[in-house]
């Protein structure tokens, strides 16, 4: 290895692993839009970091461990690169690399290792995080999903069901909330039926939503139904499932009826309500006038 990338080498943290593997000839310049580097989980079962090896880190233990792996940094640039690292997301404090920063010379990988310390009262099931790397005005971020061992539990709840129009075509939207109340990651599966006065008015096996709810998180979704009915009382019912046996159902009602018919409807609604207004005040003067040709009449004799 050249003097110039062992000298910077040795400036690198103790706690670093450096591997000055041949990167290729670099086919366009260094001052190419996007960083000079990348990042990607330390090589498993391969032989360089990347998603054909490890898309993302995948750990797993009980309560009251700690975790070890390897983050990779590849420098592709000509020059060296000094990049900053934390973790992120709800589980990012468990999180400790072996130095904040690193220093990867030219054409040359740093693996960093990293620690992920499950508390001893961290409920069993899954979590996500990341891994971010910052510099020279670039970020970027590895996945990291968490399993801690353990008894889990799949449920869940269907939540905020409602069923607004979309437009005067006669299009609707069903609008919830996927609520999960376990401790382990699901992706929902949804099925959907739709009855009106006089029948079936929709009906949709269940399919996987292409969305996941990690633990204790509400995910709000939106379901197309573009040939709604124009005129019913239609009662909607969605079936939500999951992975573990979750199972979970919810009822809204849905009157639909054409922008026409509302207008006549609350215009006959404001006709009635002035008729009654003016029937009552007729009412009231003629008991006046009986009161007052009474009160006369009395004088009178």
């Amino acid at each position: 290895m050249p003097s110039r990338t062992g000298a910077a080498l040795r400036a690198c943290a103790a706690a670093l692993t450096v591997a000055a593997a041949p990167l290729g000839v670099v086919a366009t310049p260094a001052a190419a839009a996007g960083p000079g580097w990348s990042a990607a989980p330390a090589p498993g079962a391969g032989s360089a970091p990347g998603a054909a090896d490890r898309p993302y880190f995948y750990l797993e233990g009980r309560p009251g461990t700690v975790l070890r792996d390897k983050l990779s940094v590849t420098n592709k640039d000509q020059r060296p690169h000094t990049l900053r690292l934390r973790g992120e997301g709800a589980e990012g404090t468990w999180i400790a690399f072996s130095a904040r920063t690193v220093s990867v010379p030219a054409r040359t990988r740093a693996d960093v290792p990293f620690t992920v310390t499950l508390p001893p009262d961290a409920a069993p099931g899954d979590r996500s995080g990341a891994l971010v790397v910052t510099g020279d005005g670039h970020r970027t971020g590895v996945r990291m999903r968490l399993r801690i061992s353990g008894a889990t539990l799949s449920a869940l709840s269907v939540e905020d069901l409602r069923v607004v129009r979309t437009g005067d075509g006669g299009g609707a939207a069903i609008r919830y909330a996927v609520v999960n109340r376990g401790n382990t990651a699901l992706t929902p599966r949804l099925a959907v039926r739709a009855d009106g006065l006089f029948g079936a008015v929709l009906r949709r096996d269940a399919r996987t939503l292409p969305v996941q709810v990690p633990p204790g998180k509400r995910v709000r979704l939106t379901e197309r139904w573009p040939d709604a009915p124009a005129l019913d009382a239609v009662d909607v019912r969605l079936t939500v499932t999951a992975g573990g046996g979750a199972h979970a159902a919810a009822s809204a009602t849905y009157t639909a009826a054409p922008g026409w018919l509302l207008a006549a409807a609350a215009g006959t609604a404001l006709g009635a309500a002035g008729g009654g207004t003016w029937l009552v005040r007729r009412r009231t003067r003629t008991r006046r006038r009986s009161r007052m040709d009474g009160t006369e009449s009395g004088a009178s004799a």
